[in-house]
């Protein structure tokens, strides 16, 4: 018979499980040229080191503070 603990731990290995298949079926696009926010040119480095990206250093760290801060609905 289970108890508490061990649904707990069955849960959080769903959970996990289904975070890392997210993860992975992301589609990857190619990394824009420019910032989608600011029209400022992306670095070539970034470009390379992260497939898909769409923003600038700056732009991307506002929307991470906004989405961290301002969880819309929970």
């Amino acid at each position: 018979m289970s108890d508490s603990i061990d649904l707990a731990q069955n849960y959080q290995a769903e959970m996990l499980a289904r975070q890392i298949a997210a993860a992975i079926a992301k589609p990857v696009t190619p990394s824009a040229f420019f910032c989608e926010d600011c029209d400022a040119e992306i670095p070539k480095a970034r470009r390379a080191m992260l497939p898909g990206v769409s923003r600038c250093v700056t732009c991307q760290e506002v929307v991470e503070l906004k989405n961290k801060h301002y969880r819309g609905g929970l």
